[in-house]
């Protein structure tokens, strides 16, 4: 997962994110496929979470890194986005895992 940016409203907090295709059992292995990110493939381009679906995903802070081009448009689209939604399903279920 990447975290793309952190809403914080009067509501609630929302958490934008973009998901990886790419698993990793191994932490040593997963800090390796960090070094060339551009090879990691996105399922999940942008999902925003509310702050009760992202605390029931298990996360682990990897690697700092800023947006890009194509993440930044994604974040601009959905801001835009009069249908836009928020969803209080985890990320795994969002991706279809158990």
């Amino acid at each position: 997962l990447r975290i793309l940016d952190i809403d914080h409203t009067e509501e609630d907090t929302i958490w934008h994110l973009a998901a990886y295709e790419d698993m990793f059992l191994d932490i040593d292995l997963a800090d390796k496929a960090l070094e060339n990110p551009e090879n990691l493939t996105t399922v999940l381009p942008h999902a925003a979470l509310t702050n009760r679906a992202f605390e029931a995903t298990q996360t682990s802070r990897m690697k700092n890194e800023p947006l890009n081009e194509e993440e930044l448009e994604t974040m601009e689209e959905w801001k835009t986005d009069s249908n836009r939604e928020i969803s209080d399903r985890s990320v795994r279920l969002l991706l279809g895992l158990r």
